[in-house]
């Protein structure tokens, strides 16, 4: 009889390419991966995974074990949500997907308002501004930075909310300094790899060509307000952070649209519905201060 459980394990190590990336995406060891896929092969009578040292590659008998196992995946996850659907009761788990940004920097107070009113809706907060596959239940609702509509799947139900800007930052010293005489040119603080776009190499303040990286978007910060050069932040960002101060001669680009998104079944379930209408009020009550208007009177 073949466990549905080891077909989940076969579908991981097939599009992971190797036991240790279907370990990490199913939160287990190497060994329970091996375990299962042994058993499912036992099941089966048959060899579904050729071992290469650049990874695992299915074999004919796997090629074809896949399609069913797609299929047997497909029905699984509409059963669920259906079901889920149901669940009208204002309990049990809800997971949230949100870039970091937002957590942090804007959400987290709402977000633990919403934990006070529903002390019985177990909360999954998961911080990454990658798409969550909402349809295979990586997440409930997914908030999501949108440049275009369009570029959203079909099967997922979208609510717009407030249009995001960014602005150019620098330390407040640093303008002082500049203020005060200084016209040295200072370090453009990447948080990728890309040079240093055109229309901050023409701005009022010049950079020196050299830039200054990091990945990680709490260290951009902190670099910019330890003076090191300045950086495109989320307005809801650098606006609030008193050690910052918008770049003379920029004006704030539209960075997108905010949208919370749901899908299929699982967005009619009560947990769902109240968490989706109570951010979106509070998100509507931060549009001036997400288009960068906090700052007009100024």
């Amino acid at each position: 009889m073949i466990e549905w459980d080891d077909v989940r394990y076969f579908l991981a190590v097939a599009r992971g390419g190797s036991v240790r990336a279907a370990a990490k995406r199913l939160g287990v060891n190497h060994a329970t991966v091996l375990r299962r896929i042994a058993q499912l092969e036992e099941s089966l009578g048959t060899h579904m995974f050729e071992k290469l040292p650049s990874g695992y590659r299915l074999t004919s008998a796997g090629e074809e074990v896949l399609e069913f196992a797609e299929q047997m995946e497909a029905s699984s996850h509409l059963l669920e949500t259906r079901v889920l659907g149901r669940d009208q009761s204002a309990r049990g788990l809800l997971r949230v997907t949100l870039p970091p940004f937002l957590a942090t920097h804007l959400l987290m107070p709402d977000l633990a308002d919403f934990a006070r009113l529903h002390p019985d809706i177990e909360m999954e907060i998961l911080t990454t501004g990658e798409v969550a596959n909402l349809t295979n239940r990586e997440a409930d609702v997914a908030i999501r930075i949108v440049t275009d509509r369009k570029t959203l799947p079909l099967n997922l139900h979208g609510l717009k909310g407030p249009e995001l800007f960014s602005g150019i930052y620098m330390s407040r010293d640093l303008l002082a300094a500049r203020r005060a005489g200084a016209s040295d040119p200072v370090r453009w603080i990447a948080i990728d790899d890309h040079g240093i776009p055109r229309w901050v190499r023409d701005g009022e303040v010049l950079t020196t060509g050299i830039p200054f990286r990091t990945p990680d978007a709490e260290t951009q910060i902190v670099a910019a307000q330890q003076g090191i050069g300045m950086t495109k932040l989320p307005c809801f960002v650098g606006d609030t952070d008193p050690l910052l101060a918008r770049v003379p001669g920029t004006d704030p680009p539209m960075h997108g649209t905010l949208w919370l998104l749901t899908q299929g079944e699982t967005r009619k379930t009560k947990r769902v519905r109240l968490f989706t209408e109570f951010v979106s009020r509070r998100l509507a009550a931060y549009a001036p201060l997400l288009a960068g208007l906090s700052l007009a009177g100024d």
